[in-house]
């Protein structure tokens, strides 16, 4: 046998994977192999593997007499509609997909090649944890990840997708990426599993009920996204990196659209009650400003009061950020602080203009809150849109109360451009609440209270919560036709797309925590 048809020997035996029945096992758990998944994400016939023929070099245990190649991960690059992306994938079939020092290097590799060449790096984590066989060399090379997905942060975009079992230190790594996908019932994120929290804690659940796909999306908020199965997580996958710049030093990619840009909303005036005790749907006002109505919720499930979403205005991308009437009122809350937070940082760190959207009665307040810290989670937000200098333009569309006002980016922390709505409350607090505290012995004295009550809450909102009083001191831009905010949105990002701020030097700032 020549040389080259010993080395396609060798490199079949690597892409048919260890055995047939090993892959007919993962199957049978309705998952897909990684090359199976590595085909779906990239564009047929990219990907370039890297060190597919690596091997460990561990010994005791019987490790000595099973040295499959790869060893159990699969490492290197590809494209997404045509940009460069970097992946590593654990072979479950292989140890279980289990981390040992060989198979630490290569993703360390991989992760230093995305962030040398400024390309996404994209994980598709089905593995066992530390591979115990190596003991704390295993552990060692969970650090070596943890350095570099920290080194890479607001760098590049990285996106972990869990497609099986991530426990212990290495849920850890996609904690610190900035998107995680998971799929319902196949995927898993715990520190401790259901064995140890029954013994510890004598609580018995189940893996899912634990740490699945719908408790991350809806309670814990460590997951951004829930899919149903694996080949529709991995085409969002591939939708968000479209969205997205390859580094921080580019901007996201802009797509022709044919949405006219002066398209009026007329519907908005419908979708949004005058009556500003009134519900709706904010996602709707998203879909009717966006191009042809779409957009990508983060966080969907998860901190329901406040509504973060990557769009596109006239063929460029923006990061949307709006108070949710449907949830809450649309208050903030201790996680829907932390979650606009975590999106205004992100749209920050990869150069995507933010619009917010306001129509927010204020804090939550209560008891929970505020032994919860809502003031230093709510300071999170105002630190990050503070500390934001891509473009930045809010509107309010009914009401804009107290601190939450201030904090959901009004012009004096730092927003270009500040539009309101004709009907638009701009105000301490809401007209009730402001009348009954400045009003109070008058309305306690007069002959009929209530009658004075009505008369002194009418005041206070004809003196300082009528549409203009905000535009007549400086504080938005402009009061403007509803059905005219997407023209006014774009025309505004477009002088805007030039912009340029620095910050003031420094090593890092210290956020509220």
């Amino acid at each position: 046998m020549s040389a080259v048809a010993g080395l396609l020997a060798i490199r079949e035996q690597v892409l048919a994977g260890p055995s047939a029945a090993a892959t007919e096992a993962q199957h049978a758990k309705g998952k897909l192999t990684a090359r199976e998944r590595i085909g779906l994400l990239l564009d047929a016939g990219s990907f370039q593997e890297v060190e597919q023929l690596r091997r460990h070099r561990a010994t005791g245990f019987g490790l000595e007499a099973k040295k499959p190649y790869t060893d159990g991960v699969i490492t290197g690059w590809g494209t997404v509609e045509g940009r460069t992306v970097f992946v590593y994938a654990h072979d479950f079939r292989i140890f279980g997909g289990a981390l040992g020092e060989a198979h630490a290097t290569k993703i360390h590799k991989i992760m230093d090649m995305a962030i040398a060449a400024g390309a996404p790096l994209v994980s598709l984590n089905d593995g066992a944890g530390a591979r115990i066989q190596e003991g704390v060399s295993a552990l060692a090379g969970y650090g070596g990840i943890f350095q570099r997905n920290t080194r890479a942060s607001g760098v590049i975009p990285q996106i972990s997708v869990m497609l099986g079992p991530c426990a212990g230190g290495a849920a850890y790594s996609p904690a610190l990426t900035d998107f995680v996908f998971m799929v319902r019932e196949t995927s898993q994120m715990f520190i401790t599993g259901p064995d140890v929290v029954k013994a510890v804690t004598g609580e018995e659940i189940t893996q899912n009920g634990l740490g699945g796909a719908d408790v991350h999306a809806e309670v814990s908020g460590v997951a951004h996204f829930a899919c149903d199965d694996e080949r529709t997580c991995l085409e969002e996958v591939r939708f968000l990196l479209s969205m997205l710049p390859q580094n921080n030093r580019e901007t996201p990619p802009a797509e022709t659209t044919e949405d006219p840009a002066d398209r009026r909303c007329e519907a908005l005036l419908d979708l949004v009650p005058a009556d500003g005790n009134r519900p709706y749907d904010m996602r709707k006002v998203i879909e009717e400003l966006a191009d042809e109505g779409q957009f990508m919720e983060i966080h969907e499930r998860w901190a329901t009061n406040v509504v973060c979403a990557l769009a596109r205005l006239d063929g460029q991308v923006v990061g949307i950020v709006a108070n949710q009437p449907q949830s809450l009122a649309g208050v903030l809350d201790i996680h829907a602080s932390e979650k606009a937070a975590r999106f205004v940082q992100l749209c920050d760190a990869f150069n995507i203009p933010l619009v917010t959207l306001l129509d927010v009665p204020g804090f939550l307040p209560g008891v929970d809150q505020e032994h919860g810290g809502i003031i230093r989670h709510g300071a999170k937000l105002l630190y990050a849109y503070c500390n934001a200098t891509v473009p930045r333009i809010s509107v309010v569309l009914r009401k804009a109360y107290g601190g939450a006002y201030i904090v959901m980016d009004s012009l004096s922390v730092g927003a270009d451009l500040a539009f309101a709505w004709p009907g638009n409350e701009i105000a301490v607090m809401g007209a009730e609440g402001a009348a009954n505290v400045i009003f109070r012995r008058e309305i306690a004295a007069a002959d009929d209270p209530e009658a004075k009550r009505v008369e002194m809450v009418q005041r206070y909102k004809d003196e300082l919560m009528h549409p203009y009083y905000a535009a007549e001191r400086g504080l938005v831009d402009d009061v403007i036709d509803p059905a005219a905010t997407r023209e006014v949105l774009i025309r505004s990002l477009r002088m805007l797309r030039t912009k340029h701020a620095d910050l003031p030097a420094r090593k890092h700032g210290n956020p509220p925590q």
